[in-house]
């Protein structure tokens, strides 16, 4: 096994994260070393949004690391350029800095307008861009439902719309990935706007996937579950009250990492899934099962209450 390439964030996991993990988590440790071999990503061109942290970040890394040649998208230009230096020193690979607001239809255009110009028409392009905040659904505004459904949906439209439609011009083939989340399937309280947008975002890219096959791309989904970053977990759990709750609903007992994301990604987005298409997988260490499941709540029952339970049904008659 190779080095980890995610030793810092392994610091920043450590860092902000202050609620023990399950007992069970001893069995699934986290392998943050790359899964694919070395070069799989040779002159091959990746585009990210959301690529100067996070998740991004880690999906970056882990391309770049595997030869790709990636440009790295957002707002906030300072960001991207300090993640393209870090990254490209790690790597030993150019990591470009494109600024883009993916609300924005013109700065869409601008920015694969400097892809295109820069590196040429992307092998692999990852919508990853997100927004979202929790809050009582009656209050909401307007403008807070707009805002996530501009980031998270629309964004992934003008991104893919974009591209797609050069890439069909110049007749070359791509693999498109979007990171959605596991309440785009069961919707969720308390981050609606989220929960819309990324059931639209899963429809856009698995009916993509239908049509644009003919054209040379795929379109396949992730949906991760809790894993803890700072700037996603700042919004959605400030006090860090819900942590604990959520451990208890993961089987496997502890919150994902970025590396773990970050090895499907680059599965996902390879030659080796050239037979994937319109997958959407979800990696949350069993949380979705174990809320899934109407009698899941029964792990809490002490043998000593099983034995109790077993003597009281054996004892009914009867219907």
């Amino acid at each position: 096994m190779g080095r980890s390439l995610f030793a810092d964030d392994g610091k920043l996991q450590k860092g902000i994260n202050q609620v023990e993990d399950g007992p069970q988590a001893r069995f699934f440790p986290p392998s943050e070393s790359v899964m694919l071999l070395p070069g799989t990503y040779k002159n091959k061109v990746a585009f990210i949004t959301g690529g100067g942290t996070g998740l991004g970040k880690a999906m970056t890394t882990t391309l770049s690391s595997l030869g790709a040649e990636c440009v790295i998208a957002s707002r906030n230009l300072d960001v991207l350029k300090k993640t393209a230096h870090e990254i490209s020193q790690q790597t030993g690979n150019k990591v470009h800095a494109v600024q883009c607001n993916v609300r924005d239809p013109a700065s869409v255009e601008a920015a694969v307008n400097q892809l295109v110009n820069d590196v040429g028409l992307p092998d692999v392009v990852i919508n990853n861009a997100a927004g979202n905040f929790i809050s009582p659904s009656e209050k909401l505004s307007p403008n807070a439902w707009r805002t996530i459904t501009d980031i998270v949906l629309n964004g992934t439209a003008y991104v893919t719309l974009d591209i797609g439609k050069r890439l069909i011009k110049a007749e070359k083939g791509a693999t498109f990935l979007a990171i959605t989340t596991i309440y785009a399937e069961s919707g969720s309280g308390f981050v609606v706007p989220s929960a819309a947008a990324k059931a639209g975002v899963e429809t856009l890219c698995t009916s993509l996937a239908a049509e644009w096959g003919r054209y040379g791309m795929r379109f396949n989904i992730i949906q991760p579950g809790p894993i803890k970053t700072k700037g996603a977990f700042s919004r959605l759990d400030p006090t860090g009250t819900f942590e604990k709750l959520m451990l208890e609903t993961i089987a496997v007992g502890r919150l994902g990492t970025p590396a773990e994301i970050a090895n499907l990604a680059a599965y996902l987005c390879s030659d080796y899934a050239s037979w994937v298409s319109g997958a959407i997988i979800r990696m949350d260490g069993g949380e979705y099962v174990s809320l899934a499941g109407e009698f899941n709540g029964l792990k809490k029952v002490t043998q000593e209450q099983w034995a109790i339970m077993e003597a009281m049904i054996r004892n009914t008659k009867g219907s």
